[in-house]
């Protein structure tokens, strides 16, 4: 990638069993030199025995995604977050106000009973109360409206198109 060439942050949000993982694979797959970050990943470091509140964990967690994305970025990468973005989305975007770069955000939904079928389907019937409490706070709130994406019935390579040439998704740092 050419050093003045202008870099993406793919921020990709929703409940548990929307799909995130796998877009963001599939963008891994189809976004020259990039890299995928996953929010989960943060929050398996701990010893059951020094794992702290949700709260702390949370917030170590998108320091760590916000260090790591300036790393990768500092390095010509295009960067591809996996990850629910619940109240962090203009604290983590102010960070690069000053770049040239471009931040697609989506949020990613889907009906209720898809979700409670991928997820069983999947084994994760645990996962159910939280990904429906999300996925009601995240279609109702305002800074996601522009940003959401309905994935019930669609594959995850269309997602993909929609995503890289929908200039609707950008997220307007100002």
């Amino acid at each position: 990638m050419d050093k003045n060439q202008e870099k993406t942050i793919y921020l990709i949000s929703g409940p548990c069993g929307v799909g995130k993982s796998t877009l963001t694979k599939e963008l891994l797959r189809n976004v020259k030199k990039s890299a995928l970050i996953k929010g989960d990943d943060f929050l398996s470091i701990y010893d059951k025995d020094s794992e702290p509140p949700w709260d702390e964990m949370l917030m170590i967690m998108w320091k760590n995604i916000l260090s790591l994305t300036q790393n990768l970025l500092q390095h010509n990468f295009n960067v591809i977050i996996d990850t629910v973005v619940e109240d962090e989305l203009e604290w983590f975007c102010k960070h690069f106000a000053y770049l040239n770069l471009k931040i697609k955000y989506v949020v990613l939904l889907a009906e209720e009973n898809i979700l409670i079928e991928r997820l069983n389907k999947r084994g994760d019937p645990f996962l159910i109360d939280r990904s429906l409490f999300l996925l009601n706070k995240l279609e109702s709130e305002p800074a996601n409206l522009k940003h959401l994406y309905n994935t019930s019935y669609k594959k995850p390579a269309e997602i993909m198109e929609d995503i890289l040439n929908s200039s609707s998704f950008i997220y307007n740092l100002a």
